[in-house]
């Protein structure tokens, strides 16, 4: 057969060489990237943007709904990690089970995905930072942390007066540095993090309950506005779909495949672990967030330490430990997804699908720093002209296409290839995939006009690189860097 058609890839031993990446990642470093990827502007900023825009208090049903969708697609994003411990996420199954170009669509988005996830953490560290400096005496001028771009509606982009979110574009070129210097030492850095960040979320769980005001969370449910994903359950509906992209830090773990010790075991079981601890922490924090202020006056850029300075005095010593908290953590989810993006650009290098600077290896480090070095320039392009909302839709989407493709290939490979060796099954046959897949679309159609539209922009771009460029890689026989191992092993 052709290369690349179906299962026939999974048998491929293609010459690694080019790409050797350490394999020094064990079980409890792969569970630090996924809650350093998880456990951070999600938690830190965006329950707090969508109680103020989409749910009110309802934030903690789009959580639960968000993250059952996760759940779904995170049991077949294990059993694919237990059988293709690659590095290109839910791209590499994607080619395994569906082909090349359904790979580049989902490859593709994927980008998306990173590039705006990792801007949008970079913007909500910008707010924090502020917050940290101002609770000093120190007010950085609004014209050089805010965005000079926004969009009232989804669809129309209009200035705001301010010039550059500096804070944002520096914290992304410190963490793209890190992320070169070595996958041990950015794995070091980010399970350091997140301890940290996890204490501190504690801390304001266990204090913060405390202070709730029991009124903040009537009406539960909002009244709908009149206009779709606007309060009402439409708004729950459309803040599961923004909430989607808290949960991302599960796909960023299967990024690291190639660089675990034993990932056909450990990824999934990291996959499910990261998942299972996150969603807890997540559900509690919306609960108390929108307990301790009103939920309409949480569409700011730093809500946790709002909520807390709004719920008086008595907790005023806890805003500058969460501030320091929402740091650490918002710089975690940051390196990690510069690292896992550009382990999605190596991945698509080595199958022809990018230009060759996507692969290149530094010879010291042995991380791919063409690609860290693009993640970071487009990141930190994103993170200084738009704000964190429209950032995170656009984020969302792509995720959701990805996630929706891999429930997918879950299907197609339990078809083609019945007998293979799957180290972690999916329970209850086809109904979790399913589940998966009708999740993730009733979400994506919450999501607004605009987002849609975007995402049909982006994908229409790379289209048309596919067709006129990267094609060519095919038609050259061009071997792919990424070896796959056999199915029957």
């Amino acid at each position: 057969m052709t290369r690349g058609s179906g299962v026939d890839r999974l048998e491929t031993k293609a010459d690694q060489s080019a790409i050797s990446l350490k394999a020094v990642l064990g079980p409890m470093s792969l569970m630090g990237i996924g809650i350093g990827a998880t456990i951070g502007s999600g938690i830190f900023v965006l329950t707090g943007v969508v109680a103020a825009r989409f749910a009110g208090p309802a934030v903690t049903l789009s959580l639960v709904l968000a993250g059952f969708g996760c759940l779904c697609a995170a049991l077949c994003y294990a059993e694919m990690a237990s059988m293709i411990p690659a590095s290109g996420s839910a791209y590499s199954y994607t080619y395994a089970t569906l082909g090349r170009t359904a790979a580049w669509v989902v490859g593709w988005s994927l980008c998306m995905e990173y590039l705006f996830a990792a801007a949008s953490v970079a913007v909500g560290w910008s707010g924090y930072f502020g917050s940290m400096l101002a609770s000093l005496g120190w007010n950085l001028p609004h014209a050089l942390v805010s965005a000079p771009l926004d969009s009232s509606d989804g669809m129309h982009i209009m200035g705001t007066g301010a010039l550059l979110n500096v804070p944002a574009i520096c914290i992304t070129a410190i963490l793209a540095y890190l992320v070169a210097a070595g996958v041990r030492q950015s794995a070091f850095t980010t399970n350091t993090i997140v301890i940290v960040k996890l204490l501190v979320i504690a801390i304001f769980v266990l204090v913060g309950i405390r202070f709730v005001n029991p009124a903040n969370w009537h009406p539960y449910v909002p009244p709908n506005t009149g206009q779709f994903g606007h309060l009402g359950w439409s708004g729950v509906l459309r803040g599961a779909g923004v909430m989607f992209v808290a949960y991302l830090g599960f796909d960023a773990i299967s990024t690291a495949s190639q660089e675990a010790r034993n990932p056909r075991v450990d990824v999934p079981r990291a996959l499910l672990g990261s998942l299972a601890v996150c969603s807890i922490l997540y559900i509690a924090v919306g609960a108390v967030l929108t307990g301790l202020a009103p939920w309409h006056s949480l569409d700011v850029p730093n809500p946790i330490a709002f909520a807390v300075a709004a719920a008086g005095k008595s907790v005023a010593w806890l805003v500058p430990l969460v501030n320091i908290g929402a740091l650490f953590g918002l710089t975690s989810v940051a390196l990690v997804l510069i690292y896992g993006q550009s382990r999605i650009f190596l991945a698509m290098a080595s199958d022809g699908l990018l230009p060759p600077i996507f692969k290149r290896i530094h010879a010291r480090s042995r991380t791919p720093v063409g690609g860290i070095l693009v993640t970071a320039a487009f990141c930190a392009v994103l993170a200084g002209l738009f704000p964190i909302g429209l950032l995170a839709e656009m984020d969302s989407i792509g995720t959701l296409l990805a996630f929706t493709v891999v429930c997918a290939g879950v299907l197609v490979l339990r078809r083609k290839a019945p007998t293979a060796v799957r180290r972690f099954r999916v329970p209850f046959g086809p109904v979790i995939p399913v589940i998966g897949i009708v999740i993730c679309m009733v979400l994506m159609a919450g999501l607004s006009l605009g987002t849609w539209l975007r995402l049909v922009g982006w994908l229409a771009v790379g289209g048309v690189y596919y067709f006129t460029r990267s094609r060519r890689s095919v038609d050259q026989g061009r071997p792919t860097g990424i070896a796959y191992p056999s199915v029957h092993e």
